[in-house]
């Protein structure tokens, strides 16, 4: 079944969420469907972050719900929440790895204790994603040890370590120095070309164009355009998209 005709493995229907007078998210509404990559873009402010993290109820909405394989989510209970956090994994700006743990140990500590392996089967998980990732070489160090970009790859093998159905980025190169930038972006887009589904909250236009299936563009809390990247990139249907777009081109991103 082509993956747009599969049905969604993670669903936003409605979704809503005010901090104070501010409308972070205004009646918004996504499907994901398995295998696909959706690049979220947007100006800051616009609720890009906001959505990602109502996905698995780092926000709770005030509106709306959230499917997981077209069931809804429930945040309310404790088991119902880790369940689908088990299954919607998120990279985050900052890596936060434990300092004390060696790198194996980091990406092996939640199959352990969630997933209740035995610390062989975890240990063996672990070091498969870190090849993966291209830290075969880095089993045994600590974090402080590695470069802003090899701390982020650790972070991305930590939740591919789940093996969640649903992956979320949230601007997972922003804490990186530019020339870092590039290996955390070829290892999404290698995870890409193996078809995990994941969702990625970025300013990089160049990244959306080559890696993503469908592109979004969020301002002021609603989605303004989605569809396929070049669609949006070379010829966005709205004065607000095409400005934004424009922006970025001169701007280099």
């Amino acid at each position: 079944m082509p993956p747009d005709a599969a049905p969604p493995v993670l669903e936003a229907r409605g979704l809503a969420k005010r901090f104070g007078a501010l409308a972070a998210l205004d009646d918004v509404s996504l499907a994901i469907r398995p295998g696909t990559v959706t690049a979220i873009l947007g100006p800051s402010g616009s609720g890009k972050s906001t959505l990602l993290r109502c996905l698995n109820f780092l926000v709770v909405p005030d509106a709306g719900e959230v499917l997981l394989d077209g069931r809804p989510a429930d945040p309310r209970h404790d088991h119902a929440l880790n369940a689908h956090r088990a299954r919607v994994g998120m990279v985050f700006q900052q890596f936060n790895l434990f300092p004390h743990l060696r790198v194996r140990e980091n990406v092996a500590l939640a199959p352990r204790v969630v997933r209740h392996l035995a610390p062989a089967a975890a240990h063996a998980l672990a070091e498969r994603h870190l090849v993966r990732v291209g830290l075969a070489d880095k089993l045994d160090a600590h974090p402080g040890e590695l470069s802003g970009g090899q701390q982020q790859r650790a972070a991305i093998a930590r939740a591919l370590a789940m093996e969640p159905a649903v992956l979320l980025f949230d601007e997972p190169t922003s804490a990186l120095d530019p020339e870092l930038t590039g290996e955390v972006l070829a290892v999404m887009r290698q995870l890409a070309a193996e078809h995990t589904t994941m969702v990625v909250v970025t300013h990089d236009v160049s990244f959306a164009r080559a890696a993503a299936d469908t592109l979004v563009f969020m301002d002021a809390g609603k989605i303004v355009e989605q569809g396929p990247p070049a669609e949006l990139l070379d010829a966005p249907r709205t004065e607000r998209a095409r400005r934004f777009f424009q922006t970025q081109g001169r701007s280099g991103a």
